[in-house]
């Protein structure tokens, strides 16, 4: 009897764990089935939508560009000498003729001396020179005084009037060379780094300049765009002057605004592309030269643009595509032409009409005939 119990004991362990293991499956198998909505039906994918519209879109080139000064001076000395001031700091704005270096004076002022003392000596001995070869016509006329004499002071007086001109010369050298003694801005602008400072010995010509002086109002944008928008460019250049606007990436605020003024001659065979030049009066001095800003050239406006939010615009190696939500609340899977993008705004060729709705965000979740809810408003209309 013993025997009999404890084998039917151990027969309803077994059933129970075998119980319990197959509930255990059945609950895993559970967890692994998707989510299906009523009637067993798929659960409809949340998206966030927006309509396709028809407004009135600029036709422009957006490119990348940089902010180049409109002149740039590098300012190196003319004369070797000692720097004795400097009458400016460094980022300063400088006014043209602005004073900005002196270097030592005494050894021009020296020079320029000696050179009015040498002409001096020699003016007076071309004088003398003039006067005996006078005397010596007048002698020479009444027999006196030999042909070779006079030839002689004549000749005397003609080499001194070439030492007199070699003096003035040397004269408004030494002039010059003590104009260069004061260094002045030749252009007004902003300063950058000073190279040297009071006190050092300078030599003419040197290759590091003392300082570089920027153009930055006004200051030009250089930027390139495709060969194939050249025509473009220069048909709507012909009905009258384009508006380019700049800004630089990651800051709010206006655009600056300028004019075309310079279309190169030639299109780089490289890259494909053609080089212009935009001047800006940059006023408030928005663009700094050396920096990369965004660019965009207006050239017309289609007032009857069709239009979606940029996100609704998706890529397959079919081309682009966006989704269309249907008034069943199913998707339609829609291959579009996108005629040009505009920050935050695609313009349609053709692939969508004017009213349909599209989906903005969600689109990893779709296939096409899908079901969709959408966030925020279940009750949003939507077209066929």
């Amino acid at each position: 009897m013993r025997v009999i119990t404890h084998t039917l004991l151990l027969g309803l362990s077994l059933l129970s764990l075998a119980s319990i293991a197959c509930s255990g499956g059945e609950a895993a198998n559970a967890t692994r089935t998707p989510a299906t909505g009523r009637g067993g039906q798929p659960a409809a994918v949340p998206v966030t939508v927006a309509p396709v519209v028809q407004k009135a879109m600029p036709i422009e080139v957006r490119v990348i560009g940089s902010a180049e000064p409109h002149q740039t001076v590098a300012v190196r000395a003319q004369i070797t000498g000692q720097l004795m001031s400097v009458n400016f700091q460094e980022g300063d704005d400088v006014a043209k003729d602005q004073v900005l270096f002196e270097l030592e004076r005494r050894p021009l002022e020296a020079a320029l001396q000696q050179a009015q003392a040498n002409l001096a000596r020699d003016q007076a001995q071309l004088a003398n020179a003039e006067s005996q070869a006078k005397r010596y016509q007048d002698l020479a006329e009444r027999g006196i005084a030999t042909r070779e004499q006079l030839d002689t002071s004549r000749t005397g007086a003609t080499a001194l009037a070439a030492t007199v001109e070699a003096d003035r010369a040397a004269l408004e050298n030494a002039k010059v060379q003590l104009q260069y003694a004061t260094i002045a801005a030749p252009l007004a602008g902003r300063t950058g780094t000073l190279m040297v400072h009071g006190g050092n010995l300078v030599r003419a010509n040197d290759t590091a300049p003392l300082v570089v002086i920027n153009e930055v109002t006004p200051l030009y944008v250089s930027f390139a765009i495709p060969e194939v928008r050249l025509p473009d460019l220069k048909r709507y250049m012909a009905q009258g002057a384009l508006r380019v606007e700049a800004s630089p990436p990651n800051q709010d605020g206006a655009t600056a605004t300028g004019r075309i003024t310079f279309i190169d001659n030639s299109v780089d065979s490289t890259t494909g592309t053609i080089k212009i030049k935009a001047e800006f009066p940059n006023v408030d001095r928005r663009l700094w030269p050396g920096q990369f800003v965004n660019v965009s050239v207006k050239l017309a406006t289609d007032p009857t643009a069709i239009v979606v939010p940029s996100a609704a615009i998706q890529a397959s190696q079919q081309g682009p595509y966006a989704y269309v939500v249907k008034l069943d609340k199913t998707v339609d899977f829609r291959l579009v032409d996108v005629a040009r993008t505009t920050a935050n705004e695609t313009v349609i060729r053709k692939g969508l009409q004017v009213g349909e709705t599209v989906v903005t965000d969600g689109h990893l979740r779709l296939v096409p005939g899908g079901s969709v809810s959408v966030k925020g408003d279940e009750s949003q209309k939507v077209t066929p």
